[in-house]
């Protein structure tokens, strides 16, 4: 009888990750319009009425779903950033592979595409996913290309642009992951494709006065 209630407190206590589980599968595939919160609960196996219990709204289910997923590797990323005394191009690398292995690699990996889509019929989301995530990581990007460009490692350029530059291949990699890269006729190589980005970021942010030095 203990083990049954036990069973029962669990399940109850597990339930809201189910939950934003499900919905992070439905936005990817189906995109944020097209999801219907009965849609969310028949795929957790509750009904929609307990899905109620726990979210008032498909904008509350969002939240839960970046909130659960993406920001504790952001704050990951922070840490990571606080505690790195190598190089700055190091410290990139480092951030890069982290939200990688965590973002890049998972169904998360399908939430920026959504973004692109339909932030503009959904402002409240969006400003959500920029204020919590985008802000947060153009921030880290910005802070170890100041470090660096203060060090005398990365030329100097025009930070805010540059962040641009570093993230755009990116998320044009996830982009065309989850949109035409269907279209293509051979499977494409994330970890080439980094790596190739990440070697001519190398160069790029030394610029020619650097490089004659190493």
């Amino acid at each position: 009888m203990l083990a049954d209630a036990t069973t029962r407190k669990r399940r109850k206590d597990a339930r809201p990750s189910e939950l934003s589980a499900a919905a992070l599968s439905l936005f990817v595939e189906k995109g944020f319009s097209a999801t219907r919160l009965e849609d969310v609960a028949s795929r957790a196996g509750v009904s929609k009425g307990t899905l109620y219990l726990y979210f008032d709204s498909k904008e509350a289910l969002f939240k839960a779903v970046i909130q659960e997923g993406i920001l504790p590797v952001v704050a990951e990323n922070e840490a990571i950033a606080a505690k790195h005394t190598g190089s700055s191009f190091e410290l990139l690398e480092k951030l890069l592979d982290n939200w990688w292995g965590k973002i890049g690699l998972t169904e998360f990996a399908g939430i920026p595409k959504l973004m692109v889509a339909e932030a503009r019929n959904f402002p409240e989301v969006a400003r959500f996913y920029y204020e919590n995530v985008i802000c947060r990581g153009r921030a880290l990007v910005g802070a170890a290309l100041e470090r660096g460009m203060a060090a005398g490692e990365f030329r100097r350029m025009d930070v805010e642009t540059t962040i641009d530059v570093v993230i755009a291949p990116i998320l044009m990699l996830l982009i065309w992951r989850f949109s035409l890269g269907c279209c293509q006729n051979s499977e494409s190589n994330p970890r080439l494709y980094l790596q190739i980005h990440l070697d001519i970021l190398r160069h790029g942010l030394r610029g020619s006065h650097s490089e004659s030095q190493v």
